[in-house]
């Protein structure tokens, strides 16, 4: 009797991108309750790639995060977006404190054309989000304590040829910590078919 093989699709362009759109909403609110740029009572609990996590319910703070995500998603659909960076900034300051960078790549399809590689399943991409969910939530143990009202502000870096829409993204200081007082931490990452996140956060540190 003849067995059906069953073959897992590929995921798409498309499906890759809401993914990867999907993966930054949840670390930007992890980063921002971690990091208490927002106040806790600002954050409820989800279940989310099989554990919880927090998410915030500041109105204006979700708007605007949709606002930037949905231009995100935009921009990797067209494979326009590079790095995306959650920058923590002093409210009085505005001195750089942290920079939570996820670069943006384009997995390589294989030097072979007649190869066809076999499709990630969606259970190992969650796992691979989870330990980038859980790293975030661990380096609190690890970052410098911020003692300071903070602001945050994400930056894109775009090539050139990328659509920006005009009034809503500006060229902006790319908020960088000086080397000599900077720390970094390399992350985990995670893949899909289509996208590689790689993540690494630098930090303020004075003696």
């Amino acid at each position: 009797m003849a067995t059906k093989q069953a073959n897992r699709q590929a995921i798409t362009l498309k499906g890759s991108s809401a993914l990867v759109t999907e993966f930054f909403k949840y670390a930007a609110n992890t980063i921002l309750f971690q990091r208490e740029v927002y106040p806790s009572d600002d954050f409820h609990m989800v279940k989310k790639y099989g554990q919880t996590v927090l998410v915030t319910q500041d109105l204006a703070l979700e708007n605007y995060l949709e606002r930037i995500l949905s231009q995100v998603h935009k921009w990797l659909l067209t494979g326009s977006v590079t790095q995306l960076v959650l920058a923590i900034i002093s409210k009085d300051t505005r001195t750089p404190l942290e920079r939570w960078v996820f670069d943006v790549k384009l997995v390589e399809p294989p030097a072979d054309a007649s190869t066809t590689r076999e499709s990630k399943p969606e259970a190992e991409i969650q796992s691979e989000i989870r330990a980038i969910l859980k790293q975030i939530v661990s380096m609190v143990t690890y970052l410098p304590v911020i003692q300071e009202p903070t602001v945050f502000n994400i930056l894109a870096y775009t090539n050139e040829s990328a659509d920006v829409p005009a009034g809503e993204w500006v060229d902006t200081d790319p908020l960088a910590i000086e080397a000599s007082k900077s720390q970094q931490v390399k992350m985990r990452s995670f893949s899909t078919d289509v996208h590689r996140i790689e993540a690494m956060v630098a930090y303020r540190y004075e003696e």
